[in-house]
């Protein structure tokens, strides 16, 4: 059987449909690149997104069926994608000119198919080793100064996407000294789309810090100071929302809200830059309903989470975990138990695979929930000790 039968399959319906991969990149929230690689047979599909392209092109399961038939031989993550980092981190130290932003940026973009593919394991350890490498070499001026800017334009690249890894996983002091690494080397360089994303990732670290105002003050100082495409504005409304629910000014939150939903209806992508691919109406939904849970409307927020954590749409990491984490806590808080329940059994099946400790977080909060239920029935206290016991697992156990 051809190895490239899937993405032969994929494109023709796509064609049938009249849709591009562009279009199914943004709606299932994954990498335009990776997807793209994918459908030229030039990568393996994710389980994961098998399933959410099974969903989306109505196929009842023939992707998966054609998958499974032209998979190969199964390896472990860390058999199949280790050598692979590194290889990187050689080409990291022997490098000088050109060659050496090549490396960075192939480096970078391994470490994103990675964080988006393999939804168990982190890669802030290995993000962390390579820019190590770079900025060790950059201090010591290890490389042809000719090409000087270009390599600190692709190392703030890198060590934004470290600042983002270490942040999820909840090792704040580190996240805070990689951003900072990052917009330094981006201003540096004159990286202005680099600069942007990193002052975004700053205001998500300070919000979920509980440093709302901070949160606050970093989006409108991008949104007072610089022209923005309609994407990146909507990125930094919705930062410029969660710092005002967190600071008590709710009303002006939605408005917020509104204003970053109304940027992205057209669906124009012209002049935005690659990154801004996550940014979609569902992930501004999921924002829209964790500003409602903080202002106290429950009600509210729920309608927003159930737009945002349907099931096979959200990306093929554990971050789309969240929504429903938020979903089943405001479920649990209106004595919605049957509705609530059916959400934590889809966590209890989603746990085993998340690495992201922001989400494991917020999902082991939804679980200590059953210590503090009155009148909830036993099957919802039971699938939240289930849920637990998932949440305790030992990894390398095999059942």
């Amino acid at each position: 059987m051809n190895s490239g039968e899937f993405s032969q399959r994929v494109r023709d319906l796509l064609r049938d449909r009249d849709m591009s991969v562009r279009a199914v990149a943004r709606h299932l929230n994954y990498d335009h690149a990776y997807l793209s690689r994918v459908l030229g047979g030039k990568q393996q599909p994710s389980r994961q997104l098998v399933t959410a392209l099974d969903n989306l092109l109505k196929t009842n399961g023939e992707l998966a069926e054609i998958a499974v038939r032209v998979a190969p031989p199964t390896v472990s993550p860390e058999a199949a994608e280790s050598p692979a980092i590194t290889d990187r981190i050689l080409r990291l130290n022997e490098a000088r000119g050109a060659d050496f932003v090549q490396a960075i940026r192939e480096t970078s973009h391994l470490l994103v198919v990675l964080d988006n593919e393999l939804s168990g394991v982190s890669i802030a350890e290995p993000a962390g080793r390579a820019f190590k490498v770079v900025h060790r070499r950059l201090g010591a001026g290890d490389y042809d100064p000719r090409y000087e800017r270009d390599i600190q334009s692709a190392a703030a690249e890198l060590a934004e996407i470290t600042g983002w890894a270490l942040f999820d996983a909840e090792r704040d002091g580190a996240a805070r000294r990689f951003n900072q690494e990052a917009l330094f080397l981006a201003n540096l360089s004159g990286d202005r789309s680099i600069a942007l994303l990193t002052l975004q990732n700053m205001a998500m670290h300070s919000e979920w810090r509980g440093r709302n105002q901070e949160a606050l003050s970093i989006a409108r100082s991008v949104l007072n100071r610089r022209r923005l495409s309609p994407r990146v504005e909507a990125m930094f409304r919705m930062r410029e929302a969660k710092g005002l629910v967190g600071t008590g000014r709710t009303s002006d939150a939605v408005e917020s809200l509104q204003r970053a939903r109304s940027l992205i209806e057209d669906g124009n992508d012209v002049g935005e830059p690659d990154w801004s691919w996550w940014l979609t109406d569902r992930e501004i939904d999921g924002h829209w309903g964790h500003a409602l849970q903080i202002a106290g409307d429950v009600k509210k927020a729920i309608e927003r989470l159930l737009q945002s954590a349907q099931p096979g749409c959200g990306v093929a990491t554990g971050y789309a975990s969240m929504s429903s984490a938020r979903l089943a806590q405001c479920l649990l808080d209106v004595n919605a138990w049957r509705d609530a329940e059916d959400v934590i059994r889809s966590l209890v099946t989603a746990a085993p695979g998340i690495s992201s400790g922001r989400t494991l977080r917020l999902i082991g909060h939804v679980a200590k929930q059953r210590e503090r239920l009155n009148g909830a029935p036993t099957s919802l206290t039971d699938t939240l000790e289930h849920l637990a016991e998932k949440l305790d697992e030992d990894p390398f156990t095999l059942s």
